[in-house]
C-alpha cells in the first residue's frame, strides 16, 4: 500500500500536497469521535512539505505517538503536566522517516501507562471498529488512525505490549522490532531497559517497508546494536520453517481468542510448516516481573517531572505559597493522571530500603531465566506462536476500575519486551465483528523470519 502510493507520487501521478491534505482532512473529520489524535499538525505538515524520489517514504502520510519528540512541536506523552512542552529536537526514529508526511501525533496513555488510551489526558480513543470499545493501548490512538485510515503508518512504543495490543484491538499490523534495533533517542523514556519504538500499518508488506527506514545505528542511544542492513521486505521462504506453539493456560482467554488461533495453526501447517507445542514454564511468572522492573524504571525516569526541570511550573496562588520546596514538588506532581501516580508509588517502593532485594533483585533474577529458557527453545523452533491478547477489545470503563484486570491485557505480549526479542500481532479473524490477533515472536534480530511468516499467513488468511 506505501509502495504503491510512492509509486505514484514518483510518477507524479498525485502530488505530495494533494496526498498530505486528503490524509489531514480525513484526521480531522474522524478525530471528533475517535479521538486518535491530541495534535493534528496540519500547518507543521503543510509547511515542512518535501519530495525526494530516493527517500521511500517521501510524502507518505504518517501518525507519530506523543511520547516522541519533533522538533518545535508539542510532545505531551498524554499527560496534562507536559501540556505546554514544546519540544528543542527531534527523535532519531523520526528523523530516520525522512520526508514523511506527519499526519499529526497520536494519543496515548499517560506516559504509555496503560493498556487502553483511557488513562490519557487527553480523552479515550474508541475503537474505530466499534466506538463504545476501548482502541488498545498505550499506543491506542496510533492503532486506531491506521484501522481508520488517516495515516498509512505510524510509529508507536512497545513496553510492554503498547504496539501489538492496539493492533490487535483495531484489527491491523503492530510490529515491536529487537531492542537496539531502532534507537530510543528522543523518546520519553517510560522503562528504559524494555522501550522500543515500534510500527503499525494495515498489512505486513508496509510494517517491512517503514522497519528498513528506521532499522539504523545510533550513536547517540547507548543500546543501539550495530547490524547488518538488509531489506525486511524481501520475505524468505518459510517451507519447513519450524513454528513453536505456546502452551498456555486458556484461564482467562476468551473462547473466541482460542478458537481464531488454533484456526491459525491450521493455517501455519498447511503454509508447510513444522508445528510442535513447546512448554516455557517460568514464562508465567513474566506478568509479576514485569510489574516489578517497570515501575521501578518509571519511579526514577519520571523524577524529572518536579515543575522545574520538566513539567508545568506551579504558580504562587493566595491558597498555596509554597513555604517549602516539598510543597512545590508536592503541587507540581499532583497533575499525574492516577495511573502514573500509581505506577510511581509502587516502583518507589520495591526500590525502597529492606524491599530492594525482596522484589527488584529478584525480579531480576527472573528476569534472566526467563530470558535464557526462552534463548533455549529458539535452539529447537524458528519462532514461538500465541494469541496477542487474551480477549477481543473490551467496553469503554469495563476495566478502568480495576488495575489487575487492566494489566491482564498484556499478558502474552510482556515476555518479548523481558527478553529483548522481536514479536508482530497480524490480524487472526473476526469474531462478531471484532479482531482477534496472532502474536508471531522470533530471535533477537530475527525480524525477517517473523514477517516472512506473518506475511504468507496474511495472503493466506486474507487474500
Amino acid at each position: 500500500m506505501i509502495d504503491k502510493l510512492k509509486e505514484q507520487i514518483d510518477n507524479k501521478k498525485i502530488s505530495v500536497e494533494d496526498v498530505a491534505k486528503e490524509y489531514i482532512s480525513k484526521a480531522k473529520k474522524l478525530n471528533p469521535e475517535l479521538n486518535a489524535y491530541i495534535s493534528i499538525t496540519e500547518d507543521y505538515a503543510l509547511s515542512h512539505l518535501s519530495y525526494s524520489p530516493q527517500n521511500k517514504l517521501s510524502g507518505i502520510p504518517g501518525i507519530i505517538k506523543d511520547n516522541i519528540n519533533i522538533k518545535g512541536l508539542r510532545t505531551t506523552a498524554g499527560s496534562r503536566i507536559l501540556e505546554n512542552y514544546i519540544s528543542p529536537y527531534s527523535a532519531s526514529v523520526v528523523l530516520n522517516l525522512s520526508d514523511f508526511t506527519l499526519v499529526g501525533k497520536g494519543n496515548m496513555d499517560a506516559f504509555a501507562f496503560g493498556s487502553s488510551t483511557e488513562n490519557s489526558g487527553y480523552g479515550v480513543t474508541h475503537n474505530p471498529l466499534d466506538k463504545t470499545r476501548v482502541a488498545g493501548g498505550s499506543s491506542g490512538g496510533v492503532a486506531a488512525a491506521i484501522a481508520s485510515g488517516s495515516a498509512l503508518f505510524g510509529i508507536g512504543t512497545d513496553t510492554g505490549g503498547s504496539v501489538r495490543q492496539p493492533a490487535s484491538f483495531c484489527g491491523v499490523v503492530g510490529l515491536k522490532p529487537t531492542y537496539g534495533l531502532c534507537s530510543r533517542y528522543g523518546l520519553i523514556a517510560m522503562g528504559s531497559s524494555f522501550d522500543t519504538p515500534g510500527v503499525i500499518t494495515r498489512n505486513v508488506y508496509d510494517s517491512a517497508y517503514v522497519l528498513n527506514e528506521i532499522a539504523k545505528y545510533d550513536k547517540k542511544d547507548s543500546t543501539s546494536m550495530k547490524v547488518a542492513k538488509q531489506d525486511y521486505t524481501k520475505f524468505r521462504d518459510i517451507k519447513d520453517l519450524r513454528v513453536g506453539v505456546l502452551n498456555f493456560s486458556e484461564e482467562g482467554v476468551d473462547s473466541d481468542v482460542i478458537d481464531a488461533f488454533s484456526n491459525s495453526i491450521k493455517t501455519i501447517k498447511s503454509l508447510g510448516c513444522k508445528v510442535k507445542t513447546i512448554d516455557l514454564p517460568h514464562l508465567k511468572y513474566s506478568l509479576a516481573v514485569y510489574y516489578i522492573l517497570v515501575p521501578s524504571e518509571i519511579s526514577a525516569n519520571l523524577a524529572r517531572y518536579d515543575g522545574i526541570r520538566f513539567g508545568n511550573h506551579p504558580e504562587k496562588t493566595e491558597d498555596n505559597n509554597f513555604e517549602s520546596l516539598s510543597d512545590f514538588y508536592v503541587e507540581a506532581r499532583s497533575k499525574f493522571e492516577d495511573e502514573v501516580k500509581r505506577r510511581i508509588i509502587i516502583g518507589t517502593y520495591t526500590l525502597s530500603s529492606g524491599y530492594y532485594d525482596a522484589y527488584f533483585n529478584k525480579a531480576l533474577k527472573v528476569r534472566n531465566i526467563i530470558k535464557q529458557e526462552i534463548k533455549n527453545a529458539f535452539l529447537d523452533v524458528d519462532v514461538i506462536i500465541s494469541p496477542t491478547t487474551p480477549s477481543v477489545a473490551f467496553k469503554i470503563g469495563k476495566k478502568i476500575e480495576n488495575p489487575l484486570s487492566m494489566y491482564l491485557s498484556d499478558i502474552f505480549t510482556v515476555s518479548s519486551n523481558i527478553a529483548g526479542i522481536p514479536a508482530i500481532s497480524i490480524p487472526n479473524g473476526y469474531y462478531n465483528k471484532l479482531p482477534t490477533g496472532l502474536q508471531i515472536m522470533g530471535r533477537s534480530f530475527g525480524e525477517s523470519t517473523i514477517l516472512s511468516l506473518a506475511n504468507f499467513i496474511e495472503q493466506k488468511l486474507w487474500k
